[in-house]
């Protein structure tokens, strides 16, 4: 999850054609064509840097837009990770909650603890050997894996700062044996064909700029009878007679990507008709937006807080830029145009 800058980004604006409607196109779902080399993410490294040196661009130009849209969000997180770590801890994700209680602070903390757990019992997963965490932030979800089930995790992120931050984390609770943290492209990932029984996405699909490529690289690193789990925002799935979102919901998108760094939003039939067609088992979803509503007003009123307020302004101009947005995505939950979806299913034997 993300406040991010509201810095113009290079990622393709809407227009209402480019928006993605329920019926499967796989162009629409790659809006910015990704090219493979990223000569410092190779894919069979097999050591664990802390640090991964930067990408070099010697062998294969990178399209501009991607790696303005990737540079984007490693600084943002560069920049931001301390002061969530600071206000909320470890866990870089939204709370699940009783629909329309009231929470405290200390809630909110409890509440990403369930909204994990919630998630594994939504994916009916009981055990797990092996977990890839894709978008791995200060490392939360990686540790708690690790305690509960035993797991070897491997969590990736573009952010240098949260590479670092995770294994130290990991390192003073013990579980450098369990867990290891890298700079990695989830849409390049440095994992061999079927290695994880558990491939974890909580809340980094929306940062993908090309949907089918991200699915792909869930799936190809997915072992036989692996469980992949996707928790992301989506927009609304989109009516029978509808070709595209309205004119409004558009501009809305516009503005919050503009400030988060997001690419183009896909819907929770998007993604299921991705997953079908690489032919996953057990494909199932639910719209979680009325369990995470209680989420986004308590983080804006955290920055209200002395130690939030004080923490947003030494965090530096982006955070503050994207924070002003965070009420716009208030606004797209109210109007049942932004969506909280768990996507879940199976690998086959």
């Amino acid at each position: 999850m993300s406040f991010t800058t509201a810095t113009p980004i290079l990622t393709p604006s809407y227009s209402l054609s480019s928006l993605h409607s329920n019926r499967f196109n796989a162009a629409i779902l790659s809006p910015i064509p990704l090219r493979r080399s990223f000569s410092s993410f190779a894919r069979r490294r097999r050591n664990c840097p802390l640090i991964a040196a930067a990408a070099t661009t010697t062998d294969v130009e990178i399209d501009m837009d991607v790696d303005s849209l990737k540079k984007g969000i490693a600084e943002f997180y560069d920049e931001s990770s301390g002061l969530w770590e600071n206000v909320w801890g470890e866990h870089m994700h939204h709370g699940f909650y009783d629909p329309d209680s009231s929470v405290s602070l200390s809630d909110h903390r409890a509440a990403q603890i369930r909204m994990i757990e919630e998630t594994l019992r939504f994916a009916g997963v009981e055990a797990a050997t092996a977990v890839v965490d894709v978008g791995c932030g200060i490392g939360g979800s990686s540790r708690y894996l690790a305690r509960k089930f035993g797991a070897k995790c491997r969590g990736i992120t573009l952010s240098p700062v949260q590479a670092k931050r995770a294994q130290a984390i990991a390192a003073d609770a013990g579980l450098s044996d369990k867990v290891c943290f890298e700079v990695a492209d989830a849409l390049n990932q440095p994992f061999s064909d079927g290695e994880f029984d558990l491939v974890w996405s909580m809340e980094s699909g929306e940062h993908m700029p090309d949907k089918s490529k991200f699915v792909s690289e869930l799936v190809r690193v997915a072992a036989p009878g692996a469980t992949i789990i996707i928790v992301t925002w989506c927009h609304r799935d989109l009516g029978p007679s509808e070709d595209s979102l309205q004119p409004w919901e558009h501009k809305l998108l516009q503005k919050i990507c503009d400030g988060f760094y997001l690419p183009a939003w896909c819907s929770t039939a998007d993604y299921v008709k991705l997953l079908e067609s690489h032919g996953l088992q057990d494909v199932r979803t639910a719209d979680w937006s009325r369990n995470v509503a209680p989420f986004w007003p308590a983080v804006i009123r955290s920055a209200f807080t002395w130690n939030g307020f004080s923490s947003l302004l030494r965090s530096g101009w982006k955070t503050i830029k994207g924070a002003l947005v965070m009420p716009l995505m208030i606004e797209g939950f109210k109007k049942d145009l932004i969506k909280f979806a768990i996507i879940t299913c199976r690998k086959p034997e």
